[in-house]
């Protein structure tokens, strides 16, 4: 699932993985995941446990996901989608550990995906179990990592090269959903 920013890749991902996952019965988990990749410089060492550590790169997710359940930020009560991951329904998590995993029955989202390298990209694929369903999300223009490009990035090469499987399909979002301002950044900047 490509396409700019703001078109809407991740919150369509995180959408339909709900819809299968908690209301369909589908998968057996939701589990979201991206690579820890810094826009620029990053800011160094993070105090905290893992999860203090992770917040602000899965902030995104949790964005997406406020959105979906219709959370204000300053409300402060508890979320629906807090439970499903006490209940363990839904997981987010960062790719650094996957090597190794097998994730069977599971609706599998990568975000920024753009931001792996083809070996990476790889990787986390051949992690998928039976009846598990992987959704790569990103934009090809938007390439964070300087080892990268927009031909080159793991995304970019598994369109390419599994284009020709009945197992695959690509959909390129091209309407900025996000906000005017939002679009008219990503036509014209």
């Amino acid at each position: 699932l490509t396409g700019k920013a703001g078109t809407g890749k991740t919150l369509l991902a995180i959408a339909a993985g709900l819809e299968l996952t908690i209301s369909q019965e589908k998968y057996s988990r939701l589990l979201v995941s991206r690579p820890i990749q810094p826009m620029g410089r990053d800011i160094g060492f993070l105090p905290g446990d893992v999860n203090e550590k992770l917040g602000p790169w899965m902030q995104p997710i949790f964005d997406n996901m406020d959105f979906l359940f219709g959370r204000d930020r300053a409300g402060g009560s508890s979320n629906s989608w807090e439970e499903l991951i006490n209940q363990g329904l839904l997981h987010i998590e960062p790719l650094t550990y996957i090597r190794g995993r097998s994730i069977p029955k599971q609706y599998m989202i990568v975000d920024e995906s753009q931001n792996l390298s083809p070996h990476e990209i790889k990787t986390i694929v051949t992690r998928a179990g039976v009846g598990t369903k992987i959704i790569l999300t990103g934009d090809c223009e938007q390439i964070d990592s300087p080892y990268l490009d927009s031909i080159n990035n793991g995304l970019a090469h598994c369109i390419e090269r599994l284009k020709s499987s009945d197992l695959i399909s690509h959909m390129m979002l091209k309407v900025g959903e996000r906000s005017p301002l939002s679009e008219i950044a990503s036509q014209l900047l």
